[in-house]
């Protein structure tokens, strides 16, 4: 195990730069192809959370931390290969089926973006359909992320869940507030697409998104 040093806490909450979704879907792309911790920061909240207590650098809100690869199973299963440019490939312009925070954010976005999770192709699969373009809008206009390499990720992971307000975790993060909510509200989402009918898959929401431009910029 490697200790979870002062200095990395302070990159991963003081970070140099925060990107905005358009950033990071340039090329040549600016996310490294690593292991490590990505934060996602809101200039607005997606519903009625109390961010009191949350961290917040430049004006912006701390609500979410992810790792790529995930951690190793304990079942003696190979260990997953994924990195960072790869994960947030997948939040920004995936669908609610690959990305727990885009789901989360659709489903507390419903009424004010006019979308729903629905069943799509074959009844397994879950997103917002055509309302991944209107959430991807949205992330571009209100989300930012940084990030932090790191060979085992899910060790800072662990450490920040543990010491800070991050109330779009879930996962070993049942002591925050929002916890109780927020599960609710994705429960109810899933309730209501499961009784309603199976719709045909569109494809990735990010993708319907308009194009974006080809470098980015500091």
């Amino acid at each position: 195990m490697d200790p979870v040093t002062p200095e990395e806490v302070d990159a991963f909450l003081s970070p140099s730069k925060l990107w905005r979704r358009d950033e990071i879907q340039c090329r040549p792309n600016p996310v490294p192809a690593v292991a490590g911790v990505y934060g996602w920061w809101f200039n607005e909240i997606p519903g009625a959370i109390d961010v009191r207590g949350c961290h917040r650098w430049n004006d912006l809100v701390l609500l979410y931390t992810g790792i790529s690869p995930k951690r190793p199973p304990g079942s003696g299963r190979p260990p997953s290969r994924g990195q960072l440019r790869q994960r947030l490939q997948t939040h920004c312009s995936g669908n609610a089926e690959g990305s727990t925070l885009r789901k989360t954010l659709g489903c507390l976005l419903t009424e004010r973006l006019g979308i729903e999770l629905r069943r799509v192709g074959s009844g397994k699969r879950m997103t917002f359909v055509e309302g991944e373009a209107a959430l991807s809008r949205w992330m571009s206009e209100h989300a930012f992320v940084s990030w932090v390499e790191r060979e085992r990720p899910w060790e800072l992971e662990d450490h920040l869940i543990a010491r800070l307000d991050l109330p779009l975790n879930l996962e070993g993060n049942a002591r925050n507030a929002f916890h109780t909510e927020l599960s609710g509200v994705r429960a109810r989402s899933v309730s209501r697409a499961n009784a309603l009918p199976v719709v045909p898959n569109p494809g990735a929401g990010g993708s319907m998104a308009p194009r974006l431009p080809a470098a980015g910029r500091e």
